[in-house]
C-alpha cells in the first residue's frame, strides 16, 4: 500500500505555550530520516525539545524515492534540480521559515537545521548547496556523516535511464513526458519488491549538479561550504541493525566460516587485513564482528567518515563532535544491537523509530541531550548548567561520548576506538 502523495510539501510548527509573534525564539528545522524512501516530519513529536529548551521546532516533508531524486539527462535539461528535487523542497521550507516564522514567535535570524540519517545527509547537502546559503545559521548532523560521498551525476543518470527504460520511457526525446504519465504508485515502488529494478536502486542527493556542484566534504575542505557552528556525530554501533536485518532476522546468523566470505564480498582483496584487524576472538559473535567492521568503515553510515568532515569544518567555525553510546538493551531478533543507528532519537523526540516500541530513554540523559541541542540552537555553544562540559573539536581531537550514568558523558578517544587510522590508511 502506498502511503502519502507527491503533494507532500507540508510542515509542522511546534511552539512553546507562551510563544507570541515577535518573541524571537530560536528555531530548529528537522529533516527526517528513512533512507530517502520513507518517513515524514509528522513521525517526530518534538514536545520535549520545545518545552525544555524554549525553542520552536519545524518538522518538514520532502519528496522521496523517484519523486525526489530521479535524474535523466532530459530532465536535467529542463530543471537544474533534476536528481535533487528533495533538496529544492527542503530549501523551500527554509525560505518559508525565514519569511514567516516570526508570526509563530520564532527568530528568522536564528535557525538551526538538523537531521538524522537521510536527514543528516540533507544537512550536509545544505552546507554545500549554493541555493541554501543564508537560509540557516547552525547545523546538526546525526548519523549522516558529511565525510560520506553523495551520489554523482553520472551514476544518477545511469540509474535514471535504467529506471525510465523499465517504465517504458526509454526514448530520450520523450522521457520527461512519458515519466509524467506514470502513476505515482509505480514510481514509489521503484526499487521495492514488485516494482521496477527491485532491490537495485539507491536514492539520494546528487553532487556535481547545478543545485549541488561539490561533494559536501570537498566544499568543507575548500572553505566554500556554509561556515556555521556544527554539531556532528554518530552512534557507537551504527551497523548492528543492518547486520541483524540481513542475517539474524532471516533466521541465519552469520557463522565463523561465513565471516571471511562476507568480508571479501564487501572489501575484496582487503578482506584478510580487515579480518586480522577485527579477529573473531574479540567479539561475542561473528555478527557483532561484522557490525563493528561496517560501523567503523562507515561506507553507508558509521564512525570514521565523521572525522574528515569535523577536521575540515573545525578550522572555520565551531564544531562539537559526539558519539551516542547508550546501550538500552535493544535486541533485533536474537542480536543485542547496542547503540544502533537511530537509537538516539527517543532521547530527543517522542515517536516510533525503526523498531517498535523503543525502550523508555534514560530521563537524565534525555534531559542533558536536549539541553545540549537546544542551547546550541540558541547560541551556537551547547555548554551550560546541568551538563558536563563539551569541549570544542580540534583536529583529530575530543569527541563527547553520550551515555547514562555517573561517568556516562565523557570525552572518548573516538578515532582509536573505531580503528580510524586503519581505515584512513595511517
Amino acid at each position: 500500500m502506498v502511503v502519502g502523495a507527491e503533494d507532500c510539501l507540508y510542515l509542522n510548527v511546534s511552539t512553546p505555550a507562551r510563544a507570541w509573534p515577535g518573541a524571537r525564539l530560536p528555531v530548529m528545522v528537522w529533516f527526517h530520516g528513512g533512507g530517502f524512501t520513507s518517513g515524514s516530519g509528522g513521525d517526530y513529536d518534538p514536545t520535549r525539545l520545545v518545552r525544555s529548551g524554549n525553542v520552536l521546532v519545524v518538522t518538514v516533508n520532502y519528496r522521496l524515492g523517484a519523486l525526489g531524486f530521479l535524474d535523466v539527462p532530459a530532465l536535467a535539461a529542463q530543471n537544474p534540480y533534476a536528481g535533487n528535487y528533495a533538496l529544492a523542497d527542503q530549501q523551500a521550507a527554509l525560505r518559508w521559515v525565514r519569511r514567516d516564522i516570526d508570526v509563530f514567535g520564532g527568530d528568522p535570524g536564528n535557525v538551526t537545521i538538523a537531521g538524522q540519517s537521510a536527514g543528516g545527509f540533507g544537512v550536509c547537502a545544505h552546507l554545500a548547496a549554493p541555493g541554501s546559503r543564508g537560509l540557516f545559521d547552525k547545523a546538526i548532523v546525526q548519523s549522516g556523516p558529511c565525510g560520506n560521498a553523495l551520489g554523482t551525476r553520472a551514476a544518477a543518470e545511469r540509474q535514471g535511464a535504467a529506471v525510465a527504460a523499465g517504465l517504458g520511457c526509454a526514448d530520450p526525446a520523450t522521457t520527461p513526458a512519458c515519466l509524467r504519465d506514470v502513476s505515482v504508485e509505480a514510481l514509489v515502488r521503484i526499487g521495492r519488491p514488485g516494482g521496477v529494478a527491485a532491490g537495485e536502486v539507491s536514492w539520494g542527493f546528487t553532487a556535481g549538479t547545478p543545485a549541488l556542484p561539490l561533494q559536501p566534504l570537498t566544499a568543507l575542505r575548500r572553505g566554500v561550504a556554509a561556515q556555521v557552528p556544527l554539531i556532528q556525530g554518530s552512534t557507537h554501533d551504527e551497523m548492528t541493525e543492518y547486520v541483524a536485518s540481513r542475517f539474524d532476522l532471516r533466521g541465519s546468523p552469520l557463522t565463523a566460516e561465513e565471516y571471511p566470505v562476507v568480508l571479501a564480498q564487501f572489501f575484496g582483496d582487503r578482506a584478510h587485513a580487515i579480518a586480522v584487524e577485527y579477529p573473531l576472538s574479540r567479539y561475542a559473535s561473528p555478527d557483532l564482528a561484522l557490525a563493528a567492521v561496517l560501523t567503523d568503515w562507515g561506507g553507508q553510515v558509521g564512525a570514521c567518515p565523521v572525522l574528515p568532515a569535523d577536521n575540515a569544518a573545525a578550522g572555520r567555525a565551531p564544531v562539537h563532535a559526539y558519539e551516542f553510546a547508550q546501550d538500552d538493551g535493544l535486541r533485533i531478533g536474537d542480536l543485542a544491537v547496542g547503540a544502533a543507528h537511530g537509537s538516539e532519537l527517543p532521547y530527543l523526540f517522542d515517536g516510533t523509530f525503526d523498531w517498535s516500541p523503543p525502550p523508555p530513554p534514560d530521563p537524565t540523559l534525555s534531559a542533558q541531550m536536549i539541553r545540549y541541542w537546544t542551547r546550541f540552537a540558541r547560541t551556537g555553544d551547547p555548554n551550560g548548567p546541568g551538563t558536563p562540559y563539551w569541549p570544542a573539536y580540534r583536529h583529530d581531537g575530543p569527541v563527547l561520548s553520550l551515555a547514562a550514568g555517573p561517568a556516562g558523558i565523557r570525552v572518548t578517544d573516538f578515532a582509536a576506538n573505531h580503528h580510524c587510522a586503519f581505515w584512513h590508511g595511517r
